[in-house]
């Protein structure tokens, strides 16, 4: 598979791969991999609550409210 970028894009990869001690080819595979390993965990998350939500282990809206509150309020 080749990738294709406008030059801009191409000069700012290259300039933050020399700044990271990669070339820019590393630096994207590197970032790829990353995106990947995220869409995997998300994907694995939401199949877990799917998997709840089947059992019946379902969580109301208030307590929903409460948990985001203390998560954005550390």
């Amino acid at each position: 598979m080749e990738v294709h970028f406008p030059p801009e894009i191409e000069t700012q990869l290259r300039s933050v791969a020399a700044d990271n001690g990669k070339d820019a080819e590393q630096l994207v595979r590197d970032a790829v991999d990353r995106v990947l390993a995220d869409h995997a965990k998300f994907m694995a998350g939401v199949q877990r609550g799917i998997e709840q939500a089947d059992r019946g282990e379902l969580v109301d809206h208030e307590e929903v409210r409460k948990r985001i509150g203390r998560i954005l309020h550390r």
